[in-house]
């Protein structure tokens, strides 16, 4: 399928929405997801400069602990970093912050805003949508099908037992890329602690873009750690 037969109903600048879509394709491979908590003292903004050393083409702000104040003066400093570095710059959940910082993109998930009710406000962001069961992969699959979809792409996870999340106890292993990715035709990610260990089988299994976050936020350089997954996962090295 094509890029321009993806472009959602809604979108008003398509050559904006195409380039995002374009990069997004052709260019992430380590899709690094923030988490200060969780990154051995550095902030997300120190986290931010050493991704962007190391090779990634996209960032994803999730910060849940900030007030929307500090949330915003954050965002605002991952737009402007990654503007200067043409990376990609998404969030998680706040549409607001979205709007006000001129993201690329936004990532929600199963209880959040519908994509649609998104793509009204936000009609040239690309936005990611999390599938955890087989059958709401099969419902996005079906939208997308029918041109019914605001959706760019999917997340397919959590593949393994990860503490970012509470509350998860069932896991989908590399078998769920195969199984999921077959109803939606869209571009996926995958994620859910993911290790250096697992690649080899999730790339083997269809996976082209992977998210993670305490691999790279726990790694003590940072910048080094990003350069290898993101030449592993596009089959630029053999790095171990």
């Amino acid at each position: 399928m094509s890029i321009n037969m993806r472009i959602p109903q809604g979108v008003s600048n398509k050559e904006l929405y195409t380039k995002r879509l374009t990069q997004f394709e052709e260019e992430v491979g380590v899709y690094p997801v923030s988490c200060e908590k969780l990154a051995a003292g550095r902030s997300d903004c120190e986290w931010l400069d050493q991704v962007i050393a190391g090779g990634a083409r996209i960032v994803q702000l999730r910060d849940k602990e900030s007030n929307d104040r500090e949330l915003l003066a954050k965002a605002r400093y991952f737009r402007k970093q990654t503007s200067e570095a043409g990376v990609l710059f998404f969030l998680n959940d706040r549409l607001d912050i979205a709007l006000l910082t001129d993201a690329d993109g936004m990532h929600v998930g199963q209880k959040d805003l519908p994509a649609e009710e998104i793509r009204k406000l936000a009609p040239d962001i690309l936005i990611g949508h999390s599938c955890n069961t087989e059958e709401q992969t099969e419902i996005l699959g079906k939208a997308v099908e029918q041109n019914r979809s605001a959706v760019s792409y999917y997340n397919i996870g959590p593949l393994f037992e990860t503490g970012t999340k509470e509350g998860l106890h069932h896991f989908l292993g590399v078998d769920g890329i195969g199984t999921f990715s077959r109803h939606c035709s869209l571009p996926f990610t995958v994620m859910g602690g993911i290790k250096l260990q697992h690649l080899d089988a999730i790339l083997a299994a269809g996976a082209k873009r992977v998210a993670v976050v305490t691999a790279i936020s726990q790694a003590k350089d940072m910048a080094a750690e990003t350069a290898i997954w993101q030449q592993r996962v596009r089959g630029e090295t053999n790095a171990n």
